[in-house]
């Protein structure tokens, strides 16, 4: 039973690491509203393809919840009916959340493909919460854990419903994107506690330490980032794509997010020099080097020539990749080695 727990979330983390790209596509192509309401489309389950779907059509049936535009605002039916020759109001009601009501096909399916594999990670979720409670008797943390991830999931739909309805608020979409990553933490924690043999590696306080620290500074890296996505995609708005100087009109929390890129890139060559140095055995060490490299390739394109197409999802991509190795690394540097050295215990 604890294999195939661990394989069904080894899916379940696929699938989280899905949605993050998913998120990222959304973000890079300005499809964050492409559907207006949640958790249909346009009251739709699956939604439309044209504008003529969301028109007013005379002797048409229509269900409870359906969406039509109607003078640039969104009307939703109140009731089951058919309709008559002519739009009758009494059967609608405006929507009232917000008043975005811009229809684009490209950016309703982005934003439908987001959400379905947002749904589809749910249930690989459910089926190892229910494993979870055959392993209740050796395992009674993977069932806890397990329904605290049930739970993260659930509110991750509801505050997706939220960020909908506040129209794509900056704060929300930051509370957004680090619950995806606390839920990642405890699926890999769950990945790694249901592991059944473990390779031999050398317990070091310093390299942990450091490694914590790090990993701390990836999380503020990421929630810096998405407080620059945003005010690009405000000054695209005002501006125009890019007819804007970044380098004089960047906020604050530019330029610590570049001066902090510095430090994770020195704390991590050394925790590379030190793993190396003192055959701690973390291997996946040089994928975080890789990630890095990739971070800072990414960031430097987007900086010096105008954000291309792709680099910003990458980046963000590339930062969830990287926290959840360092993450993982921690787990396994948490295991003291029985091998007692002078070197190991600096």
């Amino acid at each position: 039973m604890k294999r195939r727990f661990r394989k069904t979330a080894k899916v379940a983390l696929v699938l989280i690491y899905l949605v993050i790209i998913a998120g990222a596509v959304v973000r890079m192509t300005g499809s964050g509203m492409g559907c207006p309401d949640w958790p249909k489309c346009f009251g739709y389950y699956i939604p439309p393809t044209e504008l003529a779907e969301l028109q007013f059509k005379p002797n048409h049936n229509y269900k409870k919840g359906v969406v039509i535009i109607v003078n640039e605002a969104l009307q939703v039916s109140k009731e089951n009916f058919t309709s008559t020759d002519t739009l009758n109001l009494k059967h609608w009601e405006p929507y009232t959340a917000h008043d975005y009501a811009d229809f684009n096909p490209l950016h309703t399916w982005v934003e439908y493909i987001n959400r379905l594999l947002g749904a589809l990670s749910g249930i690989p979720i459910l089926i190892f919460t229910i494993m979870s409670i055959w392993l209740w008797k050796d395992k009674k943390r993977f069932l806890l854990l397990s329904i605290f991830t049930v739970v993260g999931m659930a509110f991750q739909a509801w505050l997706g419903k939220t960020v909908v309805d506040s129209n794509l608020s900056p704060y929300k979409i930051t509370i957004h994107m680090v619950m995806a990553l606390v839920i990642v933490a405890v699926i890999l924690y769950l990945i790694f506690k249901s592991k059944t043999s473990f390779k031999k590696q050398t317990f070091n306080k310093l390299f942990k330490n450091v490694l914590i620290i790090s990993t701390i500074l990836t999380l503020v890296q990421i929630v810096l980032g998405t407080q620059v996505r945003q005010f690009v995609d405000i000054q695209n708005k005002l501006n125009g794509y890019f007819n804007w100087d970044i380098t004089l009109l960047a906020p604050l929390e530019f330029y610590v997010h570049r001066t902090l890129s510095i430090l994770v890139l020195a704390l991590n060559v050394w925790l590379y020099y030190r793993n190396n140095k003192l055959n701690l055995g973390y291997n996946k060490f040089k994928l975080v080097l890789v990630c890095i490299g990739l971070e800072i390739i990414t960031g430097i394109a987007m900086y010096y020539f105008n954000f291309p197409f792709t680099t910003q999802p990458l980046h963000l991509v590339i930062a969830a990749v990287l926290i959840g190795i360092q993450f993982y690394i921690i787990l396994e540097s948490s295991l003291r080695s029985d091998i007692k050295t002078s070197a190991a215990s600096t």
